[in-house]
């Protein structure tokens, strides 16, 4: 979803970008003027309307019982980038962001100051391709020449490059085209583009008169996973950490509750997302939650001083995305590393 600012073409992503950074900068002054008088101290989220741990944090105001002496105001964003402009104008505290926007905002001279602190979900079959069953388009090879949309520069981005790389076709091969989730489905079902690459709820909108044609789920198994992570601004390290602390146990608290009430899960992602709980538990079983043992383990975040192998992940899509001319170089290992935050993460699970 999971989810910047750079990108070589940035259309409608640019002013959809700018439009979500406004809005929060003034659903946020408030609390930016209670801060500054030393009345209460602020925390603002950046969540997706997609299902994980972020909603049931939400739904079951988990942080707000965490942090009484906290306001804290949920902001929704609809894709990577626009999270990405939020925090380039310091607007948001806490964020959900993909893998692949991450990699982008940690690459080039002047990285996004914030850093990786959580990992919600690895991508599944939540995000997927998708060809409109008119087209008689079966295989990603049959894309060839056709309209694909997706959210420029979000993790079903990424994975649509690197589909179209194992099909043999170059992204000059189509016709590549920059629409967020609402706008994809209008094009849809205009019959104005002919795929699309994008996760849920939109997704399954999709399949209903969509054939499938590969998943991030496949394209991870391949070698180029995507996750939806989570990152916290440098500002907020620098001035709560005891906020970050609480939030990510609030986090381990809601993976916990995916494994260990799952129909209370369901209610509080149904409610979150205005669906049905069939349609919110069908939602759910897409994706990859890990445990708070998993988030923690040199498999993938790791622990204070020895990061796990989402540094890999986060470089290898960097190198991945400067190959495709997304990006004007690779991230180095030691740029990634620096844009992670683990201290104290092993306490999530005390």
């Amino acid at each position: 979803m999971s989810r910047l600012p750079q990108g070589p073409s940035r259309r409608l992503l640019l002013a959809g970008a700018l439009a979500a950074v406004s809005a929060a900068v003034t659903g946020c002054s408030s609390d930016s003027e209670a801060s500054a008088s030393g009345a209460t101290k602020r925390l603002r989220i950046g969540y997706f309307a997609f299902p994980s741990g972020d909603l049931i944090v939400k739904n079951r105001k988990l942080l707000e019982k965490a942090l009484p002496d906290h306001k804290i105001s949920w902001i929704k964003f609809d894709s990577g980038a626009a999270v990405n402009q939020a925090f380039i104008g310091k607007s948001l505290d806490i964020a959900a962001l993909g893998s692949s926007p991450f990699a982008r905002g940690v690459s080039g001279g002047s990285p996004i100051p914030y850093k990786v602190a959580w990992i919600l979900d690895v991508a599944g079959e939540n995000e997927a391709l998708v060809a409109r069953k008119a087209t008689g388009v079966s295989d990603v090879a049959g894309l060839k020449g056709r309209k694909i949309a997706t959210p420029f520069a979000s993790t079903s981005h990424y994975s649509l490059l690197a589909a179209l790389e194992a099909a043999g076709l170059k992204p000059s091969d189509v016709e590549l085209i920059d629409l967020q989730p609402q706008p994809i489905l209008a094009a849809w079902q205009r019959g104005d583009i002919d795929a699309a690459y994008v996760w849920l709820p939109t997704l399954d909108e999709l399949r209903e008169t969509g054939t499938q044609l590969t998943s991030s789920k496949e394209i991870g198994a391949a070698g180029r996973p995507t996750l939806d992570l989570a990152v916290v601004s440098d500002d907020l390290i620098a001035r709560d950490p005891r906020a970050i602390d609480a939030w990510r146990k609030a986090e381990a608290e809601a993976l916990r509750l995916l494994k260990s009430d799952p129909e209370g899960s369901v209610e509080a992602v149904a409610a979150e997302l205005g669906i049905s709980a069939a349609d919110a538990e069908a939602q759910l079983r897409q994706g990859v939650f890990l445990t708070p043992e998993q988030v923690v383990s040199a498999d993938w975040l790791g622990t204070d001083g020895s990061p796990g192998e989402l540094l890999t992940y986060v470089t290898d899509t960097g190198r991945f995305l400067a190959d495709q001319k997304q990006i004007d170089a690779v991230p180095s290992e030691d740029a990634v590393r620096k844009a992670f935050y683990l201290e104290g993460l092993s306490d999530v699970l005390k």
